[in-house]
């Protein structure tokens, strides 16, 4: 019997979440693959005192990894259960300056980044001179995220120097990072689908007055079809990430035809998706993956 297992987050109680796990289990099953959706709070794998991993799920054939506990995947993976996206491939997207770094050098389109300077001293204040500089390459306003974070949630616009230092201070202690703010992008982006490294679908995301556009806050979606670039580009990042499966979000640029890259998610959620262009992204992705384990 054909097994695979989903792993979803341990406490995750998204509705999207759960929306998604549920629809790769209805189509593998479909496609004859027993799959098992299982929270991660069972310690599926573990070091042993020889220094050993032990592997709870060896009895499945592959797995759908939907957490981003990069311990667990990669323990599982060096015990040589293939994991979907990839260990790596889930890592360099978790921390958004990480992905950056990643694509740099590649030709991708980006805005201006800078990243938020490490501090560990809570008592210590974020200097006059950083966040001059920040403001000198950047101009108000400008966009301050936290590398770690989905779902719009992490994700500040600072209107003047004011709110630069206060965000900066709130976030001082944790991964972060500064970027320039594209206007001409204000509540609206594209949410392009790759799977198996080939362009499957993309939505255009208009927000109801937030300069972020993310469907988990509100946000409408409609089916469109970007242009050519774009998508040879999409494919591209999945290419130069290792996914099997992502969502990339592009900006629009100030030109006309011109674009940006803002984020790359490995475990993009596609309820939404499919619900504004009718596309079955669970069904493709499961074939990717059965091509790939049982071919």
């Amino acid at each position: 019997m054909r097994r695979a297992a989903i792993l979803i987050n341990a406490y995750s109680r998204l509705e999207h979440s759960l929306y998604q796990s549920q629809r790769i289990k209805q189509e593998l099953e479909a496609c004859g693959v027993r799959a098992d959706v299982l929270r991660n709070d069972f310690f599926a794998a573990l070091i042993e005192e020889d220094g050993g991993i032990f592997n709870k799920m060896s009895g499945y054939d592959f797995c759908v990894y939907l957490d981003k506990d990069k311990y667990v995947s990669d323990m599982l993976e060096k015990c040589g259960m293939r994991l979907f996206n990839r260990h790596d491939a889930i890592v360099g997207c978790d921390d958004k300056m990480t992905t950056y770094i990643t694509l740099s050098r590649h030709g991708i389109p980006m805005p201006l980044t800078l990243p938020g300077l490490l501090c560990y001293d809570v008592e210590e204040s974020v200097k006059t001179e950083t966040l001059n500089e920040v403001a000198e390459r950047l101009g108000f306003p400008l966009i301050v995220k936290t590398s770690y974070g989905s779902l719009g949630n992490g994700v500040f616009k600072a209107e003047d120097m004011a709110e630069l230092s206060r965000v900066a201070e709130q976030l001082k202690c944790m991964p972060h990072l500064f970027q320039r703010y594209i206007a001409s992008s204000y509540g609206r982006d594209i949410r392009v689908i790759v799977i198996g490294g080939k362009y499957f679908g993309a939505i255009e995301r208009r927000s109801k007055g937030d300069f972020r556009s993310n469907l988990e806050m509100g946000g409408t979606a409609v089916a469109i079809e970007p242009p050519r670039h774009v998508t040879d580009m999409c494919e591209r990042i999945a290419e130069i990430m290792g996914l099997d499966y992502c969502g990339i979000d592009i900006l629009y640029g100030e030109e006309e035809g011109s674009y940006y890259v803002c984020e790359v998610n490995s475990n993009a959620f596609f309820c939404g998706f499919e619900a504004a262009t009718g596309k079955n992204v669970a069904r493709r992705y499961c074939e990717h993956m059965l091509a790939e384990i049982y071919a």
